[in-house]
């Protein structure tokens, strides 16, 4: 074979390859998928030439799940047994864990999906061999709980001792401890991002409902520094860490500013285009009051509120700085979207989708 035949061939190859991009495609396994976080996950996956995987349920709504690229999957996380056998012949070489639950009517529930189902999954990965390059789990801020509350508040880090005082927060430490256990048996970072909001997010938007029918409120006297994490900066530190980072790690996500607890709901008034409105300071005894009859009703009619006993937790909690450092220099993490742009672009996505 002449060099010059040689070279044309070797272009050839080079072109053919080229034209066949799934032969090199990697494959990326996305639980929550049809959830507020996940469908813009499984978005980015799609965007970034992944064969993209989406775990659902059978009851899930796949109405964030219309791409004709997304593989469907169905996956019990409540059964090991189950998920070995869904899982078997599979190969994936990244999976995303962001299914979970926020708000249940049963303190149990917590426990059963988040740190069970958590341990179900990774049990049934080692247990069928997936060839994991590396798992990323989307734990939660929650799980520190009120540390750290005397004035001038310090940011929260990764050194200090979690202390969750809700039953969400104490299901996902329980989640993050099993995997701590496993040791080297599976990569794994796990991601601790902050209030997510963004648009498609429903508890926000229960604020954002709130003001335009000219009412906010707010609980306890004392300063409230709080931090928020738009949900496509939370996305972009999920696919960093998917190849960055130390195995075992865990990092924090904000978007790296602090705020006052009135801020988000200025900055929601003024992307609704400034209602008339009232808001209101309460001491937290009457937010006790509230999400006890909160609770009560939930149990009672069988449908999850907003308000119930974790939320009194979360909203009398003063102290929600936490250093995401580790995330900027490890990860390369920088967060791109700060409240004020993040607030328009969901008020705007709200009233778009006539939520609003």
């Amino acid at each position: 074979m002449s060099f010059f035949s040689y070279i044309l061939m070797s272009l050839c190859l080079k072109k053919e390859v080229s034209l066949h991009p799934n032969l090199t495609k990697m494959k990326i396994l996305i639980t929550g998928a049809s959830g507020f976080i996940g469908s813009f996950i499984v978005e980015e996956a799609l965007r970034r030439g992944f064969e993209t995987w989406a775990a659902v349920r059978k009851s899930s709504s796949r109405e964030w799940l219309k791409d004709e690229r997304i593989n469907f999957i169905e996956l019990n996380l409540s059964s090991k047994a189950q998920l070995v056998e869904q899982l078997k012949g599979k190969a994936f070489d990244y999976v995303v864990h962001a299914a979970g639950v926020t708000k249940c009517l049963n303190k149990a529930d917590f426990r059963r999906i988040n740190t069970e189902g958590t341990k179900n999954l990774v049990d049934a990965l080692i247990e069928t061999e997936m060839p994991l390059k590396r798992l990323v789990f989307v734990s939660s801020l929650s799980v520190f709980g009120a540390i750290k509350e005397q004035q001038p508040y310090e940011e929260i880090r990764e050194s200090d001792m979690p202390q969750p005082n809700t039953e969400y927060g104490r299901s996902k430490l329980a989640a993050e401890q099993y995997l701590d256990s496993l040791g080297s048996r599976i990569p794994y970072i796990i991601l601790r991002p902050t209030g997510v909001y963004g648009p498609k997010e429903k508890d926000y938007y229960i604020m954002a409902k709130s003001i335009k029918q000219h009412s906010d409120f707010a609980v306890g006297y004392r300063q409230q520094d709080i931090t928020f994490v738009y949900v496509e900066d939370v996305v972009q530190a999920i696919f960093l860490a998917l190849e960055k980072g130390e195995n075992g790690r865990k990092y924090f996500l904000s978007d790296g500013q602090v705020y006052q607890s009135a801020t988000f709901s200025k900055l929601i008034h003024e992307a609704l285009g400034r209602p008339w409105w009232i808001r209101l300071t309460v001491p937290e005894w009457v937010l006790r009051i509230v999400t006890f009859c909160g609770e009560y009703t939930g149990r009672m009619t069988g449908k999850v509120t907003a308000l119930n006993n974790d939320k009194y937790n979360i909203l009398r909690q003063r102290n929600w700085r936490c250093d995401i450092e580790p995330a900027r220099k490890e990860l390369g993490y920088q967060p791109k979207v700060m409240l004020d742009e993040g607030v328009k672009r969901t008020i705007k996505w709200y009233q778009e989708h006539g939520w609003l």
